[in-house]
């Protein structure tokens, strides 16, 4: 009798919703303020050129995963059997920068979320910051089923209130918002791009829950990201149609300045308290839904790179190299919520998900599908270079606004 590999209905969806909770998370905290400085209509266009990167990088992963079917695949061992040792050890790094970069991000924004939300004065932020970090922990290091089912309440509370932000905002969108234009500040929003489309990192567990079926795969990972897209369309449309370049502390510079996801400015904009605790409740639960579906393969990947590498073995002990680092740096940087995802983006996530899929794919194509890997690999690779230049001080992009033009 011919074994059933179908996949539930409800397993599908609870899949589909894994992969959305991976993408919309901290990138979407992060896009209006990056992407509003450099316009609304570039970014658009440069968040869909992107996002067709990272659909194709998430291709070549899914089709490596499904290729190895194996419970404990992972991408540094992937890397060194197309790449050598010197392949797995960048993989290694990328990763380790990624993890702790969007860790950090989830930790600190969350943490400045709760904190404006209730009010709660500077002098026990830290106390904040600590309890947050211990319920994200918590969550994470459950059992995989349990993780799924409460990302998934989580995405779904999170398109609820989207929809109710997207209600109430419209009415406050201006056109001159939209328009304004800054090509040379384009270039900046990339890493918070990559990192808005980042959820490669559950690709293993995705191919798995729909048992290897590769067509299956790749239609929910599509369907995904397409959500995922027009999800953070509309959700520049508000935010940058709602929010001005510039104009005190609800703006797109001060925000951009301060470190400070999009809902804070654009609270202080609409100026409703309803409004305030549906934005600061969608905030904390994108941010906590994408760092459940992302940490989970990130833990996975520590718990490997311990046992395999360093013969070190326990749960307990992965979980403390993990997440204990990124806790200390949030508690002394506070204010690192945007540029922790420009590091995680512009380093981790482009060299990781963006430049190694594409040479792999580069080496296994041939014809025209060798010459499309090969053009992706340049544009990733431009990201990135760019990315070395900006955080080293070799180039200085500075958005063109009064506010910068007197530094």
């Amino acid at each position: 009798m011919e074994k059933d590999n179908s996949v539930p209905f409800f397993d599908l969806m609870m899949v589909a919703l894994l992969v959305v909770g991976g993408i919309i998370g901290a990138g979407i905290l992060a896009l209006p303020v990056n992407t509003g400085l450099a316009g609304f209509i570039p970014s658009s266009l440069n968040l869909l050129l992107f996002g067709l990167g990272m659909f194709f990088t998430a291709s070549v992963l899914a089709k490596e995963a499904v290729l190895e079917r194996t419970d404990n695949f992972n991408y540094p061992s992937m890397y060194r059997k197309y790449l050598g040792v010197t392949g797995k050890w960048v993989a290694v790094t990328a990763n380790l920068l990624l993890l702790y970069g969007l860790l950090v991000a989830y930790i600190t924004g969350g943490s400045t979320i709760i904190s404006k939300l209730f009010s709660i004065p500077a002098e026990y932020h830290r106390w904040v910051t600590i309890g947050f970090f211990t319920v994200l922990v918590g969550i994470i290091a459950s059992n995989l089923k349990i993780v799924v089912k409460i990302n998934a309440v989580f995405t779904v509370l999170m398109f609820t209130t989207f929809i109710a932000i997207v209600s109430m905002g419209i009415p406050h969108v201006k056109a001159q918002n939209l328009t304004y234009t800054d090509l040379q500040f384009l270039p900046c929003t990339v890493p918070i791009i990559v990192t808005a489309f980042n959820f490669h990192n559950v690709i293993p567990t995705v191919c798995k829950s729909l048992k290897w079926d590769i067509k299956l795969i790749l239609r929910t990972i599509l369907i995904g990201m397409a959500a995922g897209y027009a999800m953070y369309v509309i959700w520049m449309f508000i935010g940058v149609g709602a929010v001005p370049v510039e104009g005190g502390e609800a703006s797109l510079i001060y925000a951009f300045d301060h470190n400070l996801p999009a809902t804070i400015p654009l609270s202080g904009m609409i100026n409703n308290p309803v409004f305030l605790v549906i934005a600061m409740v969608f905030s904390l639960v994108a941010l906590t839904a994408s760092c459940i579906a992302n940490s989970t393969g990130l833990l996975a990947f520590v718990e490997d790179l311990m046992e395999n590498t360093f013969r070190v073995r326990g749960r307990l002990f992965a979980v403390v190299i993990a997440f204990i680092p990124p806790l200390i740096l949030s508690l002394k940087f506070p204010d690192l919520f945007l540029t922790a995802l420009n590091i995680a983006g512009g380093f981790g996530i482009i060299l990781l998900f963006g430049i190694l899929p594409s040479v792999i794919a580069v080496s296994k194509s041939k014809g025209w599908r060798r010459e499309a890997a090969f053009l992706i690999m340049l544009v990733f690779i431009a990201a990135f270079v760019f990315e070395v230049f900006q955080e080293t001080g070799m180039l200085r992009i500075k958005p063109e606004v009064e506010y910068y033009k007197g530094n």
